[in-house]
């Protein structure tokens, strides 16, 4: 079994900074449609949690980044954060069984200040 893991903590303003200057341009560049849905729902916290789901997918880059070096390249939005009915958030990935990835274990936090996201990546046997 090879397991990864992987975090990242982001100051929620600089997140809210792009996307006031940066607007459509940065969300869509970042985040898939479902995100920015879900984000834009939460109206007043939407910022955290626009923060919440950058640092998710920078957690998973780290875990991964050394395990695939240049053989892939994986943008922001190959990797997308949800929620489950019951609000867990977790992740979908694009070519996930490509890049050998059995699971992906997430655990995303905020608060006023500050956003932050740890990620476990569990590799198939190789």
């Amino acid at each position: 079994m090879n397991i990864k893991c992987g975090t990242d903590i982001i100051e929620i303003d600089r997140i809210k900074e792009s996307i006031e200057i940066y607007n459509n341009s940065f969300l869509e560049r970042i985040y898939t449609d479902k995100e920015i849905e879900y984000c834009e729902s939460k109206k007043m916290q939407k910022f955290q949690h626009y923060a919440a789901r950058f640092a998710a997918k920078e957690a998973v880059f780290k875990a991964i980044s050394d395990k695939f070096e240049n053989k892939y390249s994986i943008s922001w939005k190959d990797i997308e954060i949800l929620n489950d009915r019951n609000g867990r958030p977790y992740v979908e990935m694009k070519n996930q069984k490509q890049l050998m990835i059995e699971n992906i274990d997430l655990s995303i936090s905020h608060c006023k200040d500050y956003a932050i996201a740890m990620v476990v990546v569990e590799f198939y046997k190789m």
